[in-house]
């Protein structure tokens, strides 16, 4: 399988160029990225568990899918093929957008939209992305993150708080 080529992008997230994936965290250039946080009708989130092969962040809870945009891709296209890779879920339209990050040292330089997905499962998850996932009272997940903030995708981190800081 060929490296995946991203897009590279400035402070205000304009494509200055094209790196390999490699190149890109090795470096540390700016990026981009999608999260999408799936909650079913008990307004539980599913988290995945990041697989021990990731090269960033492996083992750590993470949000319910996510990944990078390949060169030249849409935030949207994105979030809906993530979903699928993930997950196996076929979504007929991208999630809610709900807000965007900046690219900054918690999201390894990415700029990442975080979208909101509804669905029951069950889902199918592709052992070499995912080790396993559950899904997880809001409150529950706050009060982990507090306790035990190392066991978290440090982006997730950063996305539970302005979800939770949000009116």
């Amino acid at each position: 399988m060929s490296e995946e080529v991203f897009d590279v992008v400035n402070e205000r997230d304009e494509v200055m160029g094209h790196a390999m994936r490699s190149e890109v965290h090795a470096r540390g250039l700016r990026h981009r990225a999608v999260h999408v946080l799936v909650f079913n009708a008990r307004g539980e989130v599913f988290l995945q568990k990041r697989s021990l092969l990731k090269d960033r962040q492996p083992g750590v809870w993470d949000s319910s899918s996510s990944g990078h945009l390949n060169s030249g891709e849409d935030y949207d296209v994105c979030a809906v093929r993530e979903v699928c890779e993930e997950l196996g879920v076929t979504l007929a339209d991208p999630p809610e957008r709900l807000f965007k990050l900046d690219a900054c040292e918690a999201t390894d330089q990415e700029f990442a939209w975080v979208y909101r997905a509804r669905h029951e499962g069950p889902f199918t998850l592709p052992p070499e992305e995912i080790e396993r996932g559950g899904w997880f009272a809001p409150g529950e997940v706050t009060r982990w993150i507090a306790e035990c903030p190392q066991e978290f995708a440090s982006a997730f981190v950063a996305i539970w708080q302005r979800l939770n800081a949000r009116p």
